[in-house]
């Protein structure tokens, strides 16, 4: 099949080719900066901004389905306007070309309960592409544990750098990690699989875990010890993010985001796409190892470009 991938370079879209690839799929990538993006062997790099209508059409020539994994939280505070564009963009691309799937990766948790900018967001993007004449499969996952993930960089670099955490509530929150590994295999699974076209589905990993296990056993993995974390109920989301900045890398028009989104509880609520494509999904200590040893699921270093999943 040949499939376009959009947000290539991004921490999924850069697990996602080379699987692509190894599955037997022809694969064209569409990039903002082909000069910075080192693409696997034998996949097509095309030119193209989804903001900029008419620097991208053309990537959707002779292809049969496309995977849309853009994501502009990256790019500062105006990303839900730049994600809107971008995906009615896109919508309107594929629509033009006659496109027969579409395949997205969208955040986990209902509809009344998503609390933040950050996953609403993701939710619209959802709605926007689901417009298109196309058949649209829906993946919704929770965090995604591997290296390059933003989500998974916060919680690392928590648990390796506070032996003792001051949190706010949102650590008693349920949410479902998954690995990267078994994102990446649904996604691939969903392309050969008819059943699944227009079909939305929930996907985590073995276990529903609280933020705060989230926090220790990945502490666990990382020092031997885990780290003790202690619930401040004063503690804002504000100041929690505020706080969270001064400890870690993780720029802070990243990391507000996604603590905010951390008082809506992002549990899968059902199993049939593991029915429909079984996965031997990854516990999550190995899944947090993995990660920390830097290396894709099919045990290669891997390298992002900075910002690449932003359109």
């Amino acid at each position: 099949m040949h499939v376009l991938v959009t947000g290539a370079t991004g921490f999924v879209g850069s697990h996602l080719v080379p699987a692509l690839r190894a599955a037997g799929h022809d694969v064209r990538a569409l990039v903002r900066e082909p000069a910075a993006y080192d693409a696997p062997e034998g996949v097509e790099v095309m030119h193209g901004d989804l903001l900029e209508p008419g620097s991208f059409e053309a990537a959707f020539d002779g292809v049969d389905a496309a995977y849309y994994l853009v994501h502009s939280m990256r790019a500062g505070p105006d990303y839900v306007e730049r994600d809107r564009r971008a995906a009615t963009n896109f919508r309107n691309a594929a629509d033009a070309a006659g496109l027969d799937r579409v395949v997205y990766l969208s955040g986990l948790g209902e509809d009344d309960e998503l609390r933040s900018a950050h996953l609403r967001s993701r939710r619209e993007v959802e709605h926007l592409l689901g417009e298109g004449s196309y058949d649209l499969t829906t993946l919704r996952a929770a965090i995604v544990i591997g290296t390059g993930s933003a989500s998974f960089r916060l919680v690392r670099e928590l648990a390796e750098r506070l032996p003792v955490m001051f949190t706010p509530r949102w650590v008693g929150t349920d949410c479902h990690p998954i690995a990267i590994a078994d994102v990446v295999a649904y996604l691939v699974g969903v392309l050969d699989e008819p059943t699944t076209a227009g079909e939305t589905y929930d996907i985590g990993g073995p276990e529903v875990l609280t933020y705060a296990e989230i926090l220790r056993r990945t502490g666990k993995v990382i020092r031997g010890v885990e780290p003790r974390v202690v619930p401040i109920p004063i503690l804002s989301p504000r100041l929690s993010a505020w706080s969270i900045g001064l400890v870690t890398d993780v720029p802070s028009n990243v990391a507000r985001p996604l603590i905010h989104g951390l008082n809506t509880p992002v549990v899968a609520t059902d199993d049939s796409l593991q029915r429909t494509i079984p996965v031997s999904l990854t516990p999550f200590e190995t899944a947090v190892e993995r990660a920390l040893d830097g290396t894709r699921p099919d045990g290669r270093r891997r390298a992002v470009v900075a910002g690449g999943d932003r359109p």
